[in-house]
């Protein structure tokens, strides 16, 4: 396995903890200063020339050490041709960089959201080109049948929390949507929301009306809601799950907001 001086300390250990526990041998190499765009691609292949028994390179699309990018694509290529694979680390370049995973060719990319893009500690993206999958083992957390995707070679533990709240939008929101007497204020369609959604009963668009909606809704049921004013429609009452809501939560709102109705 090849590895470069700019590369990320934790993809270095990564390798150094597969030479131990796996016996492959690490070469390490130093890119070159002043480096050029030609240069670099001549040292990755210099390297792969004299260590014709490696089989798999590490290349850091943007490093964090001195702010270099490398020529990706054309690198992977040239180990392409020479059957030796390439593993991305592209934490830094996304989101600083203008590029699509497609531009860099690679079978397999890591990349991280919280660096650049703004996301919480922890979250990144992995992709593994589909036909390469076999190659990756499924994680030791995991058990089978794993599934024909790269969510099987990772273990995703804590789940993804927009796509719980979304779905637990769903579960009350579109079950009353065609309700008669109710005004669902958010609309179906997924690209043109999230997990917060608003109602009214119908013609109630008063701060007033809609403050005894929600009064109601706690006093009679224990659910927890809050009016809003604002829209040139009226006021209305937002319901909003939280993460450590259930179904059975969103079946007592429905049956809640059903018992309101006039």
């Amino acid at each position: 396995m090849l590895q470069a001086d700019l590369d990320y300390d934790s993809m270095q250990a990564c390798f150094d903890t597969l030479k131990r526990s796996r016996g492959v041998d690490v070469v390490r190499i130093a890119l070159p200063e002043p480096a050029t765009h030609q240069g670099l691609i001549d040292t990755y292949e210099a390297a792969l020339k004299v260590n014709p028994k490696i089989r798999l390179i590490l290349l850091t699309h943007l490093s964090h050490r001195t702010g270099l990018v490398i020529p990706v694509k054309e690198i992977v290529a040239m180990a392409r041709a020479r059957g030796v694979d390439a593993i991305v680390d592209a934490a830094h370049s996304w989101g600083q960089l203008d590029f699509r995973p497609a531009d860099l060719d690679a079978d397999f990319i890591g990349f991280n959201l919280h660096k650049w893009w703004g996301a919480p500690l922890g979250v990144g993206v992995i992709y593994i080109r589909q036909a390469r999958l076999d190659l990756i083992d499924p994680d030791s957390a995991n058990s089978p049948p794993f599934a024909a995707s790269s969510y099987s070679r990772v273990h995703i533990g804590t789940v993804d929390f927009a796509a719980r709240l979304r779905h637990l939008r769903d579960l009350w929101a579109e079950e009353l949507r065609d309700v008669k007497g109710l005004e669902i204020l958010t609309p179906a369609d997924p690209r043109l929301h999230g997990g917060i959604t608003s109602f009214r009963l119908a013609r109630r668009t008063s701060v007033q009306d809609n403050m005894a909606v929600a009064k109601r809704l706690l006093d009679e049921h224990r659910i927890f809601t809050v009016h809003r004013d604002g829209p040139a429609s009226g006021a209305c009452v937002r319901g909003t799950p939280a993460l450590f809501n259930s179904a059975a939560d969103d079946d007592a709102l429905v049956k809640a907001i059903r018992s309101i109705l006039p």
